[in-house]
């Protein structure tokens, strides 16, 4: 495992990932809140919105409008996920500094979630990585289900090492392997590392996982002792991936904080200030977040669903 002194970094999607699913619609002014409240806490890379048609996620519709209130100045690297060409001219419009793009290792899974085969996918974001280094943006992938597919069952790390590699060939500075449906265990972690040579290098992998099954946690452990110190989390453990049945939310931001800062390693994240983020965004929520320290920090195990329907007082962090 990395020495404790070494620094974990925390890539919060819950503006993107965490409310590309939910069928209420929310204000963009609340969706900048919340960022803005997620920014004060510490964290430094947010994924605030994506440039996906509007027809296929209407949450993630106010893209630009997000983008043009994102906080000015506070040291925090924002980014927008790009799906293909014409999302890549909106993000260049936007002037987004950072783009993610996103693949599986399933063909099944990546030609329902956006319509092409792994090897079209590959090709487009090629295109698309050299037009957004060339306009001066950096570059993230993801690789969606790395261990689990909800279509193909189980996927081999064989199936996973090529596309994680071919992204990096193509120009993203970091790739984040993802477990879509929560399915994966630490022996499944440690057997994916384990798989990816030595070239494709550690301190440039993240590591993605949801909490469906209540091994997120045990994950990231395993994962650190792989040598993996990059971790994507959603504030409340909201989330969700929309074309994958079953998947529960994200590992929460939250409950990744405290880990971690209880084992001694910095995170730079105010604990407290998550929280206070996540409240804001749980009173414009029809459901309970799943957070056990959101729910620890602000009591409101019992109150959620006053506060979401403007009931009562928004719970205190």
């Amino acid at each position: 495992m990395k020495s404790v002194a070494t620094p974990i970094r925390i890539i919060e999607v819950g503006p993107r990932d965490g409310l590309q699913n939910e069928p209420t619609p929310i204000p963009t002014e609340v969706k900048l809140a919340f960022i803005r409240a997620l920014t004060e806490a510490g964290l430094r890379e947010i994924e605030a919105t994506s440039f996906v048609h509007p027809g296929r996620i209407p949450q993630l519709a106010d893209a630009e409008a997000v983008i043009a209130g994102l906080p000015a100045g506070s040291g925090t690297r924002y980014s927008a996920l790009v799906p293909n060409e014409r999302g890549l001219e909106r993000a260049l419009a936007s002037g987004i500094p950072r783009i993610a793009v996103f693949t599986a290792a399933s063909e099944t899974f990546v030609q329902r979630n956006i319509g092409m085969t792994i090897r079209q996918s590959l090709d487009t974001f090629r295109g698309i990585a050299e037009r957004a280094t060339a306009a001066g943006l950096t570059a993230r992938g993801y690789v969606s289900t790395c261990f689990v597919c909800p279509y193909e069952g189980e996927m081999a790390p064989a199936q996973v090492e090529p596309v994680v590699r071919e992204l990096f060939d193509l120009g993203v500075d970091e790739v984040s392997i993802g477990d879509t449906v929560g399915a994966a265990v630490p022996t499944d972690v440690e057997r994916l590392l384990a798989a990816l040579p030595d070239d494709l290098p550690r301190d440039q992998l993240a590591m993605h996982f949801h909490d469906t099954s209540g091994t997120a946690l045990a994950n990231v452990l395993a994962s650190l002792e792989a040598g993996i110190t990059t971790f994507d989390s959603s504030a409340g453990g909201l989330g969700g991936c929309p074309y994958a049945p079953g998947a529960a939310g994200n590992l929460a931001t939250e409950d990744l904080v405290y880990m971690l800062e209880r084992m001694g390693y910095a995170t730079g994240v105010s604990l407290e200030g998550i929280a206070r983020a996540s409240a804001l965004i749980a009173g414009h929520l029809p459901h309970p977040l799943p957070s056990r320290q959101y729910a620890r920090l602000s009591g409101v195990a019992g109150n959620w669903q006053a506060a979401a329907h403007g009931g009562g007082t928004r719970p205190a962090v």
